[in-house]
């Protein structure tokens, strides 16, 4: 008897960081994983453990996105598309010029719909599939210093929810995206920021490891749902927030102040002991 295939996902931007974790945690599950980015070199040495299966992808590229999705469809069901390409550009909103402001949005937000609109032109045909989207919680919550990073990433969780709402009435009920908002991770997008007064949103809570938030992308990849926070309570603790903004205005002096403690929290930990 031929054994079932595994099942097949792609995921953007995974030549290190967020994106190798969970295309390795989805090795592991026992996924057929097509591992883009936009470093060929890169990607095809961090695939190669993994099967092999790399690609180069510019995701502003939306030609490049549905000829990705085509590859992964030739090796069989595209059940999954992981867009986790992202940047992070840090300061106030008026000290972002409008390259940078372009360059955040093409990336973090149209980047991930053309991924999107790439996979679910595979999935509507297959009538399954999951588009796994990695947000933020600067997606549910405005985070200062990271204005427009938060923009970019509001937009694409309305783009998500809203997309999983035309395809419910559109009667595809087997094909479904998700997004994924965790806290703060240390990857080489935070390593830099110890120091960055702009960063401290992001080490206001929970540190998390690729590893953790990888684990959580593969549960969700198997069990879909449209808003998952990590770590929960501090999903709900950013909702609040977002729901009263005269409160999260006034309390911006202590969130620069815990994330200024975590900064350093987190450079004690990074830090070697014999540099200690």
């Amino acid at each position: 008897m031929t054994p079932p295939a595994r099942p097949v996902a792609v995921v953007t931007g995974a030549a290190g960081g967020l994106g190798h974790a969970i295309a390795t945690a989805l090795h592991t599950d026992g996924w057929s994983v097509l591992l883009t980015d936009l470093d060929p070199a890169a990607v095809r040495s961090a695939a190669a453990p993994l099967g092999g299966w790399s690609a180069a992808l510019d995701v502003r590229d939306e030609d490049a996105c549905a000829a990705i999705a085509a590859n992964a469809a030739g090796r069989g069901d595209l059940a999954l598309w992981v867009n986790n390409a992202g940047i992070l550009v840090t300061g106030a909103s008026w000290e972002h010029d409008a390259a940078t402001r372009r360059r955040l949005l093409d990336v973090n937000t149209h980047g991930a719909m053309n991924g999107t609109l790439a996979a679910l032109s595979v999935m509507r045909g297959q009538g399954h599939g999951h588009v796994l989207n990695v947000v933020s919680l600067a997606g549910l919550v405005a985070a200062p210093g990271e204005t427009v990073y938060a923009a970019s990433k509001h937009a694409l969780l309305a783009f998500s929810l809203g997309t999983l709402s035309d395809l419910r009435m559109a009667g595809y009920r087997r094909v479904n995206v998700s997004c994924l908002c965790p806290d703060g991770i240390w990857t080489p997008m935070l390593h830099d920021r110890l120091d960055d007064p702009g960063a401290v949103a992001s080490f206001t809570g929970s540190m998390l490891t690729a590893q953790q938030v990888a684990a959580r992308a593969v549960r969700l990849a198997r069990r879909p749902r449209p808003v998952v926070s990590l770590p929960r309570w501090r999903g709900a603790q950013v909702r609040l927030l977002d729901a009263l903004p005269r409160l999260a205005v006034a309390l911006t002096p202590l969130v620069r102040a815990a994330g200024r403690a975590g900064q350093r929290r987190q450079r004690r930990r990074s830090t070697p002991p014999d540099r200690r």
